[in-house]
């Protein structure tokens, strides 16, 4: 994986659902077996975006060809 990847956390805030779309560098991705460790632990992807792990309950990768 190279560039960025889409990637579509879905948060839970008293019983109401939203979701975002962010972007993570791709080539991070690849060092981390589960998806949310990168988001919780990569330096590069924690200077760029903060994820609330206590409210983010699903969290995947979006094919932009499926959107």
């Amino acid at each position: 994986m190279s560039g960025q990847t889409r990637v579509r956390l879905l948060f839970v805030d008293y019983g109401s659902y939203h979701q975002e779309d962010v972007s993570v560098p791709g080539d991070v991705l690849a060092g981390y077996e589960r998806l949310i460790d990168c988001l919780r632990e990569e330096p590069e992807v924690l200077l760029q975006l903060h994820v609330d792990v206590t409210r983010l309950c699903a969290a995947w990768l979006v094919d932009d060809e499926a959107s």
